[in-house]
């Protein structure tokens, strides 16, 4: 089983909201995330991996806008 870590969601209508991803071969998480709305995939909002500081595991994604 991957291991997985717990990312917060800044900004963005999901703002406030934390997510679970898997870690890669590397240790880091995917670079973006799209979280769905009520709408499904037509709905959803792009939120990019930030690095909040020099030790690993202090990510966050923040909002970058709609997918569509």
């Amino acid at each position: 089983m991957a291991a997985t870590v717990e990312i917060p969601l800044v900004d963005g209508p999901a703002g406030g909201q934390r997510v679970t991803v898997e870690l890669d071969s590397n240790g880091r998480p995917p670079l973006t995330h799209h979280h769905l709305g009520p709408g499904g995939l037509a709905a959803a909002e792009i939120y990019e991996l930030e690095s909040t500081g020099d030790e690993a595991g202090d990510w966050r994604y923040c909002w970058r806008g709609p997918a569509a």
